[in-house]
């Protein structure tokens, strides 16, 4: 038994390694990286490594899949408002990043309502904008490892969403009519890099020292998010003491130290989509 046990770990360390990129994340450079969230403002997970990826030479997308239309317990805002005020605020973030704002897109859906939206059409739109910009890496929620990662519920669906159309776009008799015509061609993403994954399941931290002040200068941008925002929206600027409270909030939340460096936390994993939650 005991020899069994030895075997086991001997085979798994390698296993462990391998799940590392091959070249460290901040090395990365000339790939088209595609982000899937939920929700304006779902990029904050890696706004730091996207901010520095996009610095370093690769092209950055961001896809949401909802407006935000619903996140706020203002009663003065309505939803095309709110949507409006989201879709602002996330573009004012990623320019901040130094990502353009032709590589952000945002398919429409309504806050709070994506799991009861029709699957294939969601999945469809998913594999043609995956078939158009082929991505080299996809950065997506973690559907999770072994078994389901909960998540609220637009997380949870985009989880999904985005692992079911990676595997269909590399299929080229899955939605047929995106490749005889609209001459668009199967593709298959290597590399994922999934975020909001369960600490154990976190295979790879990516250094932001240089990126952690930028990244809550772009996460200020989302006032309706934060304070008084929340409750009695007032315009997208803040008031100094305002300001003040909601930074050292964001500092205290996303600086994750680790070997005395900030950093941001995946799941990496390369290989078909099939195995992504093994």
């Amino acid at each position: 038994m005991k020899n069994i046990l030895i075997t086991l770990i001997l085979v798994a360390i390698p296993l462990l390694s391998m799940a590392q990129p091959e070249q460290p994340v901040e090395q990365w450079t000339g790939k088209t990286i595609l982000l899937i969230g939920a929700h304006p403002d779902d990029d904050s997970y890696s706004m730091g490594t996207l901010g520095m990826l996009n610095a370093n030479g690769n092209e950055v997308y961001i896809a949401i899949l909802t407006t935000g239309n619903v996140g706020t317990q203002d009663p003065k805002l309505g939803m095309m408002d709110l949507a409006l005020i989201r879709k602002q605020e996330e573009q004012a973030a990623l320019a901040t990043m130094g990502i353009p704002t032709d590589h952000y897109i945002n398919f429409g859906y309504d806050d709070g309502m994506l799991e009861y939206e029709d699957k294939k059409e969601v999945v469809a739109k998913l594999v043609r904008l995956i078939r158009k910009i082929k991505p080299d890496v996809l950065f997506s929620f973690d559907p999770g490892k072994g078994s389901q990662r909960w998540h609220k519920a637009d997380h949870r669906a985009s989880s999904y969403l985005s692992a079911d159309a990676a595997r269909a776009a590399m299929w080229p008799l899955m939605f047929q009519g995106q490749i005889t015509v609209e001459g668009l061609e199967a593709h298959t993403i290597p590399e994922y890099m999934l975020y909001d994954s369960a600490e154990e399941d976190k295979n790879t931290w990516v250094d932001i020292s240089e990126w952690e002040e930028l990244k809550v200068e772009a996460l200020m941008k989302y006032v309706s998010q934060f304070s008084s925002g929340w409750a009695d929206y007032k315009g997208p600027e803040m008031s100094p003491e305002e300001e003040k409270q909601v930074r050292e909030m964001l500092m205290g939340w996303i600086h994750v130290e680790k070997d005395g460096k900030p950093m941001e936390g995946f799941r990496h994993y390369k290989g078909l989509p099939d195995d992504i939650g093994r």
